[in-house]
């Protein structure tokens, strides 16, 4: 059972897996970040739109 752990390569916990915060420090950073998820929801909207 170790060997098949060692291919498996780096064992973590649910803890240390976690992705974290979403920093966003500077006011560039939070527009980029806005527009970004609106350009996502727009793009939804016209795929939909667009495609029958």
């Amino acid at each position: 059972m170790s060997k098949d752990r060692d291919r498996e390569g780096r064992v973590f916990s649910g803890r240390d897996a976690r992705q974290g915060e979403i920093i966003l420090r500077t006011r560039a950073r939070r527009i980029i970040f806005i527009a970004g998820l609106v350009g996502i929801v727009l793009l939804a909207l016209v795929l939909s739109i667009a495609l029958p």
